[in-house]
C-alpha cells in the first residue's frame, strides 16, 4: 500500500491580518509547516497554530525563511551562509518554545520561499541549513526537492523527505519550473488531482516537455490560500484515499520506506 504524508504551510497570519484557512486545512493534514516570524506569523499566531496542531494530532515542523516580512520571504536577499545558518537556527528555536509549551516537538523543517528555492541550487546555503539542523536536533526531517539540499543531506546522513508539488510544472531533471516562467503553476483541478495520485501511486510525473520522470514522493504539499484551494485540497485527499493510499505521519512514511 502506498503511504504518504499530507503537509501544508500554516500560521502565516500576522497581527490583525489573516491568511489562509488553517482551521479547515488542519482537518486534512498529517503535518504542518509553521511560519516562524520571519516571513509571516507572530508569537500569538505561532502559539495558536501549535496548539491547534496538537489538538488535531498533526505533526509540527518549522518553516524558516529569509527575514522578509514585506516580501513574504519570496525576495532574493544577499545573506551570507552564516546568516542563513543563524537565522534558521533562531527560527527553529522560536517554534520549539511553543512546541515545548504544548507538549510536542518540532519534528521537521521545510525552508520557505526564496530560501527554499536557493537551497536546491546553492551548496553553501544547503550546508548552512544542514548546519542549523545538526546543531539543534539531527533527527529533524528536512523537507526538500532534489538538488543541493538533498545531496548535502545524503552526505551527512540527515533525515530527508521528498515533497511532491502537483500544481507546479516540472523540468525534465525533476526540478520545479521557475515561478517567473509561464505555466509554472497549474490551475486545472482535474490535472492537479490526477498528477498527485500518479505521483504517489506510480512514482512518476509528466514534465512540461511531456516526459514522464521518476519522482520520490514522501509528502504531498497542499495549499489553503485562494478561493478554490481548500476544495482542491479536500479533493486530493479523497482521491488519494480512494486510490488505496495510506495517509500517515512523516515518521511512519520514512519508516515504511526503510522497511
Amino acid at each position: 500500500m502506498p503511504v504518504v504524508d499530507l503537509v501544508a504551510d500554516l500560521g502565516e497570519s500576522f497581527g490583525a491580518y489573516t491568511m489562509g484557512n488553517d482551521a479547515e486545512l488542519l482537518k486534512l493534514l498529517t503535518s504542518a509547516n509553521v511560519a516562524c516570524g520571519f516571513h509571516a506569523g507572530d508569537p500569538r499566531v505561532m502559539d495558536a497554530t501549535v496548539r491547534a496542531c496538537v489538538e488535531r494530532g498533526v505533526g509540527v515542523g518549522a518553516h524558516p525563511s529569509f527575514p522578509d516580512l514585506v516580501g513574504f520571504g519570496r525576495r532574493a536577499m544577499d545573506l551570507t551562509p552564516d546568516e542563513v545558518r543563524t537565522d534558521v537556527l533562531y527560527q527553529i528555536g522560536a517554534l520549539a518554545a511553543f512546541t515545548r509549551a504544548h507538549g510536542t516537538r518540532v519534528g521537521h523543517l521545510a525552508p520557505h520561499g526564496r530560501l527554499g528555492n536557493l537551497v536546491v541550487t546553492r551548496r553553501d546555503y544547503a550546508e548552512a541549513v544542514a548546519d542549523a539542523v545538526e546543531a539543534f536536533d539531527p533527527s529533524l526531517v528536512i523537507l526538500m526537492q532534489e538538488g543541493e539540499m538533498a545531496a548535502v543531506a545524503r552526505e551527512r546522513g540527515l533525515r530527508m523527505a521528498m515533497v511532491g508539488i502537483a500544481d507546479r510544472a516540472y523540468e525534465d531533471d525533476g526540478t520545479l519550473v521557475s515561478r517567473s516562467e509561464p505555466g509554472a503553476v497549474l490551475h486545472d483541478p482535474d490535472e492537479v488531482t490526477r498528477r498527485t495520485v500518479r505521483m504517489v501511486t506510480e512514482g512518476v510525473i509528466t514534465s512540461r516537455n511531456g516526459t514522464d520522470i521518476p519522482v520520490r514522493t514522501d509528502c504531498v504539499q497542499l495549499h489553503g490560500d485562494g478561493p478554490a484551494a481548500l476544495e482542491l485540497a479536500t479533493r486530493i485527499r479523497g482521491e488519494l484515499r480512494a486510490a488505496g493510499v495510506h495517509l500517515a505521519s512523516l515518521d511512519e512514511v520514512l519508516g515504511a520506506r526503510a522497511a
